[in-house]
């Protein structure tokens, strides 16, 4: 098989091959940033996304909407600074970056509807565009949108606004159905569960592209997550649980913390090595 300089043949990235661009320089595939999608991936990526919600709403009451923001920006930007200077991914690193990505993405659609009086069904549309628009460029500029073909800065820069772009969307349509709809939070937190699990079924038994399932599902578990956690936190006159926000966030962050401790022993997400890392001829 030739190739040109300016090519590589992808590995198979979620069920596909696709043809993309080297990274410059010339030089093959450097390691992969995210790790392997398993089951626990799935999993801590709900805790996450239940205790971001959580946590942005416990520091908005606590410290104002604008200190919470201001912390939650400068969290956000500093585990992403370190997650870019990382040169594989590091598992701490990266669920640490998940987890700021969450609490700030919760705040950046609160501050959307509270504070600049944006209805959420206009939330919803504005960041799904943002979201097509994102994912449109990415695909153009790379070829393809899977995870594991985040190899290069560029791409992992894709990949980091597309998470932002996701919990922001995830946050407002959570809120959307449990709110503006009056669905409430369990109820939600149910229909969403149904939904993430269209990906996987319509991916068996109807042949979705597995990179659109993937995406479907990683936006889904923004409001599953979410809606699950408000429940357990809002008072019950809301119709939730009254256990409090801080208390639902310190009890998700347990199991985070085993979770992703066990992936850093085990090594049971990390990415295999490079397959080409010599330079493209």
């Amino acid at each position: 098989m030739t190739q040109s300089s300016s090519e590589a043949l992808a590995r198979p990235v979620d069920g596909e091959w696709s043809r993309t661009p080297a990274p410059k320089g010339g030089h093959g595939p450097g390691w992969s940033k995210v790790p392997q999608v398993t089951a626990l991936f799935w999993g801590v990526k709900v805790l996450t996304t239940g205790m971001g919600e959580t946590a942005s709403d416990y520091l908005g009451r606590t410290l104002g909407p604008i200190p919470a923001g201001a912390l939650g920006l400068a969290g956000l930007v500093a585990l992403l600074v370190l997650q870019f200077r990382t040169t594989r991914y590091r598992p701490w690193v990266y669920w640490s970056a998940i987890v700021m990505v969450s609490v700030f993405g919760t705040m950046a659609a609160d501050v959307v509807h509270v504070m600049a009086g944006i209805p959420y069904t206009v939330s919803v549309i504005a960041f799904s565009l943002g979201l097509a628009a994102l994912l449109t460029a990415w695909y153009v500029s790379e070829g393809t949108l899977s995870i594991h073909s985040v190899r290069t800065r560029r791409r992992e820069t894709f990949y980091w606004a597309t998470v932002l772009t996701t919990f922001a969307l995830g946050t407002a349509v959570g809120d959307l159905t449990a709110g503006t709809l009056g669905w409430g939070y369990l109820p939600s937190g149910v229909l969403f569960t149904a939904l993430i699990a269209v990906p996987a079924l319509s991916g068996r038994f109807l042949g979705l592209n597995a990179v659109a399932a993937f995406w479907w599902a990683y936006v889904l578990t923004r409001p599953l997550g979410a809606s699950f956690a408000d429940w357990m936190g809002v008072s019950t006159p809301r119709g939730g649980l009254g256990w409090g926000t801080g208390p639902v966030t310190l009890t998700l962050i347990v199991p985070i913390v085993l979770l992703v401790g066990y992936l850093a022993i085990s090594h049971q997400d990390t990415p295999p090595e490079p397959a080409d890392t010599g330079t493209a001829g």
